[in-house]
């Protein structure tokens, strides 16, 4: 089966401050500016920047999921997920390592990404198909299909700035959802909208990895990623913990979290019998 992402020893740092949404173009930029800065005073640069305090928000991370699997990527917050997600998106690059993306990939990471708030909900589908690959001709092809699973049939000429929370996730999903990606990257932003929606979110991805599509995944519904994907990544600190069948991961995943819960209230416990 050919393979859709690859993962080679993914480290990504961050300096403490710096805010962790930095696009590509500002990473190749602040990386020029640095470089700038040790030309023209190497000795005050180098000082500056080992100053810095310094975080990895992930360290060594590698794994390979082929086409039609879906992976399940779980930890506490705090743990890297988002980070790689955006990595995989190309949103932002690694400090070391690197990743391959074989196909045509949408991902849904944040409210409101990829979205230009002053145009309608109508445009928005047609920046946002551009932005993946597709045609207008295909845009237009899937519009009507987009536009009736969100549900935004009277808002669609609205400017997205006037769009709820919820609103954003119907447009965007039904977008990264109905354009049939090769590979779709979807954060727990889904958990924003309705139950209703959820639902209908869920029956849709599961629609996609059977028809042979790949999926990637972040949710904290154990239940859900049991049933709807094949392999599972645990991050912990920024390292992968553990990697391998869904059922297996999730199982030593809660068995954990779950002594964590029982350490943290048995102090409480004693002290209230005592």
């Amino acid at each position: 089966m050919p393979v859709a992402i690859e993962a080679h020893h993914i480290s990504k740092q961050f300096f403490l401050g710096e805010r962790n949404q930095r696009t590509f173009f500002e990473d190749v930029w602040s990386s020029t500016i640095a470089g700038v800065q040790r030309l023209v005073q190497p000795g005050r640069a180098n000082l500056a920047e080992h100053s810095r305090p310094r975080f990895w928000a992930l360290r060594d991370v590698s794994f390979q999921l082929h086409q039609g699997e879906t992976l399940a990527i779980i930890g506490e917050n705090g743990a890297g997920k988002s980070t790689l997600l955006k990595i995989l998106s190309r949103i932002t690059q690694p400090t070391m390592g690197k990743a391959r993306v074989f196909g045509r990939l949408a991902s849904l990471l944040e409210v409101g990404a990829g979205f230009h708030p002053e145009f309608s909900g109508r445009d928005n589908i047609y920046l946002n198909g551009t932005m993946l690959g597709f045609s207008k001709k295909e845009i237009r092809q899937k519009f009507d299909e987009i536009v009736d699973f969100s549900g935004l049939e009277q808002f669609i000429d609205v400017p997205v700035k006037n769009y709820s929370s919820g609103m954003y996730i119907r447009l965007a999903f039904s977008v990264a959802a109905n354009l049939n990606p090769e590979i779709v990257i979807l954060d727990e932003v889904i958990a924003v909208g309705d139950a209703a929606f959820k639902k209908k979110c869920f029956e849709r991805v599961e629609s996609i990895f059977k028809q042979g599509h790949t999926v990637i995944m972040v949710n904290h519904e154990m239940a859900h990623l049991r049933r709807m994907s094949h392999r599972c990544l645990w991050l912990r600190r920024g390292q992968v913990e553990m990697f391998g069948p869904t059922n297996e991961v999730v199982t030593h995943y809660e068995h954990e979290m779950n002594e964590a819960v029982d350490d943290r209230r048995r102090p409480a416990e004693l002290a209230g019998t005592a």
